[in-house]
């Protein structure tokens, strides 16, 4: 198996740049030639001693000494061959071989085995990278096989978009139609009981229709209309208030904003987002009319969006909940929703490489309910999300 080489490896600096063989070659010369000097120090010192005629018991013990001598330089001789060829068939032709066999791996061919034989301590280190490579390329296959199924999951997902936006939604407008004509043309004969079983007909249907448009616009996030440029979060921000225009109008709303800057995102989505936070914040109201702020802050390479509201909150406990899709904290009926809008939110700020989350020092406000009355002490809520910045931003 071939896959992709591995990036260069980091340059050595200083005296690292010096191989290891150049060090003992380095090391043997500078012994080799005191070897050299102290041999001629000796004879050139023993010659000049015989010069003098010393009495003949001084020079046998003289004799003797030459000999030790000698031998002791005959040793040291034979103990710097055997260290230079110890170095070189033990430490550097091992090492040598082991560069190769890495270098190989390195250069894409991770199939190769690495393995030397001598000395101890590099063959230990060679099956421990050997177990490491062996790990890797196992790791690999096995994402390249989930990424294959993932790849033939994401096109039957695109399948399922189609079928779901068209042969769905077909069926669920005539059963509403059909339905309507039912009780329009044979009203003055149906009871009040067959007149409410015709309205919870319709209303499921429409209801169903609903969910699957919002299923389908959470699966579609990051994959239609996915391309990320330099936007401006300001002009999202003003189509999500004009498309909310009408239901702001009929709710007495106030929003407010601080001004918005330049982004890495896309437009569509950031308008999505826009949109889904406040009209959260609207539906979710007190008593008092709502108000709305969108705020904004600088945090380094990013910039921390905040939606405040006035809203009825919500429990701290609830925090991680409300972003589960599907998850609602009150009745239908007295919040409609489909529970899929915070999700969503999320989706579409993790897509653009940042983080959705609740500010902890106030009570939440959300787009869902279940079980149980979750609603908090009417302080509202905050929503923050980061973007990362513009590259002209400062």
């Amino acid at each position: 198996m071939t896959i992709h080489p591995l990036p260069p490896p980091k340059q050595p600096i200083g005296l690292g740049r010096v191989p290891v063989a150049h060090w003992f070659l380095a090391t043997a010369t500078v012994a080799g030639l005191t070897f050299v000097a102290g041999v001629v120090i000796v004879m050139t010192m023993t010659a000049r001693t015989a010069e003098l005629n010393p009495r003949p018991e001084v020079a046998a013990q003289i004799e003797r000494l030459t000999v030790a001598l000698i031998v002791v330089f005959a040793l040291l001789l034979a103990c710097g061959v055997g260290l230079a060829v110890i170095v070189r068939y033990a430490v550097l032709k091992p090492i040598g071989q082991l560069t190769e066999q890495v270098r190989t791996v390195a250069g894409g061919d991770f199939d190769r085995d690495l393995h030397v034989d001598r000395p101890l301590e590099l063959a230990e280190l060679s099956s421990h990278i050997d177990s490491m490579r062996a790990r890797i390329v196992s790791a690999w296959r096995t994402a390249a096989d989930q990424t294959e199924e993932l790849s033939r999951s994401n096109s039957e997902l695109e399948q399922f978009a189609y079928v779901a936006s068209h042969d769905l939604q077909e069926p669920l407008r005539k059963v509403a139609s059909f339905t309507q004509m039912l009780e329009q043309r044979y009203g003055d004969q149906l009871d009040e009981r067959a007149r409410q079983y015709i309205n919870y007909a319709v209303d499921g249907a429409k209801r169903m229709q609903l969910l699957i448009n919002d299923l389908l616009d959470f699966s579609r996030v990051g994959r239609v209309t996915g391309e990320k440029a330099e936007t401006e979060s300001g002009t999202a921000l003003d189509r999500a208030l004009e498309n909310l225009s009408a239901t702001i109008e009929d709710t007495g709303a106030t929003v407010t904003r601080d001004e918005l800057p330049r982004v890495v995102g896309n437009q569509v989505q950031l308008t999505q987002l826009f949109q889904n936070l406040i009209e959260n914040a609207v539906k979710f109201r007190a008593e008092d009319p709502p108000r709305v702020h969108i705020g904004v802050r600088r945090d380094g390479d990013r910039w921390e969006f905040s939606c405040s509201d006035n809203g009825i909150g919500v429990e701290p406990k609830y925090a991680d909940r409300i972003f589960l899709i599907f998850q609602r904290l009150h009745p239908r009926d007295v919040y409609p929703g489909t529970g899929i809008g915070l999700a969503l939110c999320r989706k579409i700020v993790e897509y653009h490489g940042g983080t959705l989350w609740l500010d902890g020092d106030r009570d939440v406000d959300v787009d869902g309910d279940a079980d149980g009355d979750g609603a908090g002490d009417g302080h509202g809520a905050t929503f923050r999300w980061t973007l990362p910045a513009a590259g002209d931003e400062r």
